[in-house]
């Protein structure tokens, strides 16, 4: 039987994340005919969407207040009805977590589908009319055959065609990347009724995308791009991070260093910026991902080398701390630390992998009391980060970390400061005042490489930056 798809006129996409929001925003503002609906059975994060205050939406990202005000209430909705949403919708974007597993076979490196699968159950049971289903969600190769599998079983006759729609975002300019992207990939089945599926979503992202833009592949090759991305990315960070151990050892300096070899256009400038580590929803979940599918094929080499780059990555955050430590006469115990960012990265408010929630659980296992600042993340947010490692007690975790919304009360009366996030602000704090209410010697530990040391040191401080000699 064959699908013959109509216009495109409603889209739902279930999952309100960090992916989700943004990309149906975007959509919905550049197709104004296009009724978008995001649903999520989280009726809080539903809620922030719908909020009145555009500065409570609960994804931080610049300009993402705008595009949601232009288009909320016009053809973007946000609802925790799945099942009308679904019924309604002609193509149906799937944007849920997909985390590494912690748990049973694959567990610390595989992805765990549960919440794919469900959304696949989900339609199957609810769906009346054909659909195009859209992976937006990281996932290993071959899910989408999964996916065809239970909605091809569902045994209502709805047929269905699956495409995968990975999404190549980085948190902090989500918006831009969805405005102006290097490239849009859809990847489809190679079939009469697939490329009518593909050319559907093309029509799309058409108006405002130039066609040269969108690529179109097989499915496979779909989802191995979105993965292959993320690592070869992931590990120009590790291998910028090896580098900067050598550098402080040598006394050389790692910005120097980056911006030599980044002028050779073969390697380029991006991505080698050495710092603490790096953090987010997708570098070292696929990666350990892919190192999962070398395995499963018995290239126990191919996994090895890639295992190497969040080995290196885990050694980073292992040697800032330990360098705080040794530096502070070999012990933190009952000594005040203080943190400048939380979030992995600046211009967001994700925290996933944040190198900051490793530094801390280091530090609080060490009995440092620890005051942490970050001006997107808040306190709720940085406590789940902790008990998620499950190193301690939750009531103790919030014994010693005291979060702060000042960064002078944050630094007030602290042995020393460690710089986690780049955010521009902390480059213009009045350093003197700081310097002046804390213990002496005072160090900073600027994990991102982003202050002034020279000015630093004559103020008093003593400062180390990641990559940089003594």
């Amino acid at each position: 039987m064959k699908i013959h798809l109509k216009k495109i006129k409603s889209i739902c996409c279930i999952g309100a994340g960090y992916v989700g929001g943004p990309t149906m925003a975007v959509i919905a503002q550049k197709c104004p005919h296009i009724k978008v609906t995001v649903v999520d059975v989280n009726a809080e994060r539903i809620a922030a969407w719908n909020a009145i205050d555009l500065n409570k939406l609960p994804v931080f990202e610049p300009g993402l207040a705008e595009v949601v005000a232009e288009a909320r209430g016009r053809n973007l909705h946000f609802s925790t009805d799945v099942d009308q949403a679904i019924i309604d919708a002609d193509m149906i974007f799937i944007s849920v977590n997909t985390p590494t597993k912690t748990y049973g076979k694959g567990k610390g490196m595989a992805a765990d589908l549960k919440y794919i699968e469900l959304c696949a159950r989900q339609i199957a049971k609810v769906a009346k009319t054909d659909k195009i289903i859209v992976e937006k969600s990281t996932l290993p190769v071959r899910t989408a055959e999964a996916i065809k599998h239970i909605l091809d079983n569902s045994g209502n006759g709805v047929q269905f065609q699956i495409l995968s729609n990975p999404e190549f975002l980085a948190e902090g300019t989500a918006v831009q990347d969805l405005l102006y992207p290097d490239r849009v990939l859809i990847g489809g089945e190679p079939t009469e009724e697939g490329e009518k599926a593909i050319q559907a979503l093309v029509d799309i992202y058409a108006h405002w995308v130039p066609e040269e833009r969108i690529i179109t592949t097989n499915v496979w090759s779909s989802e191995l791009s979105k993965l292959t991305a993320n690592a070869f990315l992931a590990q120009r960070v590790s291998s910028i991070n090896a580098m900067s151990e050598i550098c402080e050892q040598t006394g050389a300096d790692i910005n120097e260093v980056a911006r030599a070899i980044g002028m050779d256009s073969r390697i380029g400038p991006k991505f080698l910026k050495a710092s603490v580590g790096f953090g987010g929803s997708c570098f070292q979940k696929d990666i350990l991902n892919l190192v999962y599918i070398a395995k499963s094929y018995g290239l126990n080499e191919v996994a090895d080398y890639w295992e190497q780059v969040i080995l290196m990555n885990n050694h980073q955050k292992q040697r800032f701390s330990d360098h705080i430590i040794n530096t502070l006469y070999n012990t933190v115990s009952g000594k005040k630390i203080a943190f400048l960012g939380w979030a992995f990265k600046k211009d967001t408010n994700d925290t996933r992998e944040s190198p900051a929630i490793r530094i801390a659980d280091n530090l609080l296992s060490e009995k440092a009391r620890i005051w942490a600042y970050d001006p997107k993340v808040g306190a709720e947010r940085m406590y789940a980060d902790l008990d998620y490692l499950n190193t301690r007690a939750e009531q103790e975790n919030r014994s010693l970390l005291v979060v702060s919304g000042n960064p002078y009360a944050a630094c007030k009366d602290a042995h020393a400061i460690a710089v986690l996030t780049e955010w521009d602000e902390f480059k213009s704090y009045d350093w003197q005042r700081i310097y002046d209410g804390m213990q002496k010697p005072a160090f900073i530990f600027d994990g991102r490489g982003i202050l002034d040391t020279v000015s630093l040191k004559k103020i008093g401080f003593t400062c180390y930056t990641i990559g940089k000699g003594s």
